[in-house]
């Protein structure tokens, strides 16, 4: 079992910053891709971005592209998500995610909870 954490969420005006963290424990030793999903109100979730083991390969979706930034850190168990630009949006519950690597949640085993993202115009 891999537990998921997000946290780094929280209140901004549109034009602002964020960086989402994401903390995995349990079984981290598999070399697995995290990726980053998010659902706003009314809307299904979505994919945002995605990074391999090594940290080679990267995804984005079109909408947080030259916007937003997924980087890793193995030795510590941590995933990061760097969003510049921040519109209104971007606002929605962000999720971690860790599996293979893809853009589609069910190539993904393990889920964090989510942490609340907010863009104010």
């Amino acid at each position: 079992q891999v537990q998921l954490v997000e946290s780094g969420g929280g209140l901004v005006q549109a034009g602002g910053s964020l960086r989402l963290s994401c903390a995995a424990s349990g079984r981290t030793q598999s070399r697995r891709a995290m990726g980053w999903f998010r659902q706003a109100p009314g809307k299904e979730r979505e994919f945002v971005a995605a990074i391999s083991w090594s940290g080679i390969s990267t995804d984005y979706a079109d909408s947080v592209k030259g916007r937003f930034t997924i980087s890793r850190d193995n030795a510590k168990n941590l995933v990061y998500l760097q969003m510049i630009s921040l519109k209104p949006e971007d606002t929605a519950v962000y999720y971690c995610a860790a599996g293979v690597l893809a853009t589609i949640e069910p190539n993904y085993t393990y889920w964090g909870q989510g942490t609340q993202v907010t863009v104010s115009s």
